[in-house]
């Protein structure tokens, strides 16, 4: 079971009491090694909080630690990356999940840039992170089996994430939590407080749902599984799609060896394509996410568990 936390939200008691709950894993939102992406993306921990929480959480028998991270950030340096990346392999994490700034409207960071005082995310700077992030993590024993996530094996994926990319049923608890089971799927309010009101008074804190045509789960279904190390067999395209696939073949982003055999898996070029702001991907909080697995984490409402 999978809890999420705020570096500066943890303490040794309190991961403590989150293991004797029984929680196995935690994904710990570090964002950057940098103080000054830090303050950019709003966050409220300093620079070496979030590897010394992870080594809190492993001292507390946490069996599985994650540490997410932010890269492309306005102001970010090639040398902030670098040890940003330096930072996480050094604690010795199993499981590290890396995307791309995305910047949501309505937060205070998407108005920074439309006033211009902070540039727009690079496409280029992002696929430049993201090679980066392959190469250290890959010299580090972590292998890519989601386009944005690295693991230590196989018992260090992030099974409630497998869940979201294979079409699986799952259930969210917490503020802006998403679950799904027999092909609906719906969402909680995300505002702790509305939360824990409407849990108060006895009634559903969900907010909204929705039931996908034959058609759109079929297309998610294709581009989920295209995230995933695995890939997706050939023969679940129709006409359009092999085409397109076979075109993408051609253009070095699907693997010549595995096409072979029949199946579509992104070669490495692949995950650093120029991504379209319209691709849908990989998580259900974020169904309408572009690129390789563009995320602005800002300041986290409350923490979210899943079975795993």
């Amino acid at each position: 079971m999978t809890t999420e936390a705020n570096p500066e939200s943890v303490t040794p008691e309190s991961l403590a009491l989150l293991r004797a709950a029984g929680y196995t894993r935690i994904s710990l939102g570090m964002q950057s090694a940098s103080p000054g992406v830090l303050a950019i993306l709003d966050r409220k921990h300093s620079a070496g909080r979030a590897t010394a929480a992870a080594l809190e959480a492993r001292e507390a028998g946490f069996e599985h630690v994650n540490l997410d991270l932010i890269y492309g950030t306005p102001g970010e340096r090639v040398e902030d990356f670098a040890a940003s990346l330096e930072q996480v392999v050094a604690a010795g994490v199993d499981h590290v999940s890396a995307y791309a700034l995305i910047v949501e409207d309505g937060t205070r960071l998407a108005a920074r840039m439309r006033r211009g005082e902070l540039a727009y995310p690079s496409d280029d700077v992002a696929a430049d992170r993201y090679l980066a992030a392959e190469a250290a993590l890959d010299a580090a024993g972590l292998s890519w089996y989601e386009v944005s996530n690295w693991a230590r094996d196989d018992e260090a994926r992030c099974r409630h994430n497998l869940l979201y990319w294979t079409g699986a049923d799952w259930w969210g608890l917490g503020p802006g939590a998403h679950s799904h089971v027999g092909g609906v799927r719906w969402w909680n309010v995300k505002h702790p407080s509305a939360y824990a009101k409407r849990l108060a008074e006895g009634a559903s804190p969900g907010l909204a749902r929705e039931v996908l045509t034959v058609d759109e789960a079929h297309m998610e279904d294709v581009m989920l599984r295209l995230r995933l190390a695995s890939g997706l067999p050939l023969a679940v395209l129709d006409a359009a799609g092999r085409a397109g696939a076979e075109r993408a073949r051609t253009d070095g982003l699907l693997d010549a060896e595995a096409y072979a055999t029949g199946r579509a898996v992104r070669h490495p070029a692949g995950a650093v394509a120029r991504p379209t702001r319209s691709c849908a991907t990989c998580c259900p909080e974020r169904a309408r996410r572009p690129g390789p697995g563009r995320r602005w984490t800002g300041p986290a409402g409350g923490a979210a568990a899943r079975l795993t």
